[in-house]
């Protein structure tokens, strides 16, 4: 059920206000004398539905107007005091206190104004208020300004807790990215030491006469070897007290089996099917392909615990496309709830190959994960195409 917009909630208690202060005004007028002065309290009625109206815009002044105006009706008139003014009153100290913190002067002065109001609301009619009246009076309009305080109380913890799981969230994306560039640097720090290895056995097979082509060669070790060097110190920047040396090799969809098995084993009953042909993909994107299917596979475990999951790689012309689905928890299994640190490192994943991840539960029980690399298309030649 959607909530009403506060500008729509505002119309509806000024419009509510107005009919309750309309009613009660032309029902209470029962001598031709009251009769002469409806129409003058007919305006006041609408006066202060408009005031209900813009209250959230300036919720001290409102407040202030209405409880003067409403003092001097009550010198003036004496014996006019009505409920629908004590109500409008009890609204209007509401919006203030739930809008404007309780230790901001203009919150004290509000609830000063307010008891004023009711100090001269008691002493102006011509019937004498008993200790009764008063405490209701005193009950109601603390219950008013209690309520407002409690709704801004609720309004501050919202915000801090919106503001701690933004704070939460902008972390874990910084400590994935630090991941994902450690794997890569791992990646491309490879590449790099064998294209210098190339390089070099080049180099041991030109003829002596070659000196232009040795020259070349030689520069391409040099910075070859000086690249390798910064990337391993940016390793050792990135690394981790994890205990990893960096010489294992990186995961790829080539041994994706491998890691079936070890969920096969934690009590995930897995599919896999291979759709198209596989074709060679750059190291990084194998890396990424493999982690957001283990990734997917991990948040099984944790939320369904044992279940059936579908894995699926397709291979096709263009894109790379995985997909991982489970049925759902068994047995009214309710598995450990994560900080969804998981999902982000798939949504970095993708979003560092322009790709594109969905995520959500089925309608008929259980997840899934799908994820779409673009591919670059290569001519016969192997140089890249524009995908």
């Amino acid at each position: 059920m959607s909530r009403l917009p506060p500008t729509a909630v505002d119309w509806l208690i000024a419009a509510v206000m107005a009919a309750f202060g309309l009613a009660e005004e032309l029902g209470a007028r029962a001598s031709p004398f009251d009769h002469e002065r409806s129409p003058l309290w007919l305006v006041a009625v609408m006066a202060a539905a408009a005031l209900v109206l813009v209250r959230r815009r300036a919720p001290f002044t409102v407040l202030t107007v209405y409880s003067l105006a409403s003092a001097v009706s009550f010198a003036y008139f004496g014996d006019l005091a009505a409920a629908w003014q004590f109500y409008t009153q009890l609204i209007l100290l509401f919006t203030l206190v739930s809008e404007v913190p309780l230790r901001d002067l203009r919150t004290v002065l509000g609830l000063v104004v307010t008891g004023l109001f009711v100090g001269s609301m008691m002493l102006a009619v011509d019937h004498p208020f008993g200790p009764g009246d008063m405490a209701v009076a005193v009950v109601m309009t603390s219950i008013a300004g209690g309520t407002g305080f409690a709704v801004w109380r609720h309004r501050q913890v919202a915000v801090q807790a919106r503001e701690h799981g933004e704070l939460l969230a902008r972390e874990a994306v910084a400590e994935e990215r630090t991941r994902i560039a450690r794997e890569l640097h791992d990646v491309v720090a490879h590449s790099v030491s064998v294209m210098v290895m190339q390089a070099a056995a080049a180099r041991l097979m030109l003829r002596p006469d070659q000196l232009v082509e040795r020259e070349t060669l030689t520069v391409v070790e040099e910075a070859g070897r000086e690249a390798v060097e910064e990337l391993r110190r940016m390793l050792g920047l990135l690394r981790t007290d994890s205990g990893e040396d960096g010489l294992a090799p990186q995961p790829s969809l080539a041994r994706l089996e491998d890691l079936l098995e070890q969920v096969r084993a934690a009590g995930l009953e897995v599919r896999l099917t291979v759709r198209g042909e596989p074709r060679p993909l750059s190291a990084g994107l194998e890396l990424s392909a493999y982690r957001i299917i283990q990734e997917a596979l991990t948040n099984t475990l944790k939320h369904a615990g044992p279940a059936r999951v579908a894995v699926t790689v397709s291979h096709l012309p263009r894109t790379l496309n995985l997909e991982v689905v489970d049925d759902g928890p068994k047995d009214g299994h309710i598995g450990l709830q994560g900080a969804g640190h998981g999902l982000i490192g798939m949504r970095e994943r993708v979003a560092l190959f322009h790709g594109r991840l969905a995520t959500g539960p089925l309608k008929g029980g259980g997840y899934r994960v799908s994820a779409s690399f673009p591919l670059a298309v290569r001519t016969t030649a192997g140089d890249e195409l524009a995908r």
